[in-house]
């Protein structure tokens, strides 16, 4: 198994392959104008840090958004074409979906460590529910809601911060956090969507996210528009 996966949903791009027990290879750039000069020389580079080529992939995994129309359109696009040439299955997965399970597994991670001299700990998980938000712009947020063990329980939606209900008393994972703290609780991590992440939920799926296909969820109109018929200039 080689799975290549890819998220241009958030200004991040990260791409990663998985082997199917571990990520073998992986790259992220920040870079919100340049999705589609970034993404292809990122995946030729992880392909040939791994000694790998397009003809040993197994899979395709895409971040499906929500996002801006445009960056997100990259992600999607590139993945169609490559399951188109090579014949591969191609799986999306919501993009807030990939920051939840990190967060949910750094969460996890810690709780362990801090428990890890509690002969009676049980599982390590987070402490409860969160949110993760990302920026929509037009002084707005994608975001979903999330169970402790970073299942989806609400959304995703597109609206202002301040109107997501009991925001205040949730700790919220992305980007849309910082950019508006005072409509939430604690800012938690991480930012961004983790293609790392989002190969091992395509990979060995364990039910923890919805498989989708690779349609874009744009949650609105892009901005621009088909222009419509001409005004009347000249009297009648």
């Amino acid at each position: 198994m080689l799975v290549l996966g890819f998220d241009t949903a958030t200004p991040a791009v990260s791409v990663a392959l998985h082997d199917g027990e571990r990520v073998i290879a992986g790259a992220s750039a920040l870079d919100a104008r340049r999705h589609s000069e970034l993404l292809t020389p990122m995946i030729a580079k992880i392909l040939a840090d791994a000694g790998a080529s397009r003809t040993d992939l197994t899979a395709i995994a895409v971040g499906v958004g929500p996002g801006p129309y445009t960056g997100l359109r990259v992600g999607v696009v590139t993945a169609r074409v490559l399951g188109s040439v090579l014949h591969l299955p191609v799986s999306g997965v919501c993009s807030l979906d990939v920051i939840a399970a990190s967060a949910a597994s750094a969460a996890s991670a810690a709780s362990a460590a801090s428990a890890a001299s509690a002969a009676s700990a049980g599982p390590a998980a987070p402490a409860g529910p969160f949110l993760v938000a990302t920026d929509a712009r037009r002084k707005e947020v994608y975001w979903a809601r999330y169970d402790a063990a970073g299942r989806r329980i609400a959304g995703p939606h597109v609206g202002q911060a301040s109107a997501i209900p009991d925001a205040a008393g949730l700790p919220v994972a992305g980007a849309g956090g910082p950019l508006y703290p005072e409509a939430f609780g604690e800012l938690i991590g991480p930012a961004y969507p983790d293609a790392r992440t989002l190969c091992g939920l395509v990979a060995r799926p364990a039910g923890q996210v919805p498989l989708l296909a690779p349609e874009p969820l744009y949650l609105r109109r892009p901005d621009a528009r088909e222009p419509g018929p001409p005004k009347r200039v000249t009297p009648r």
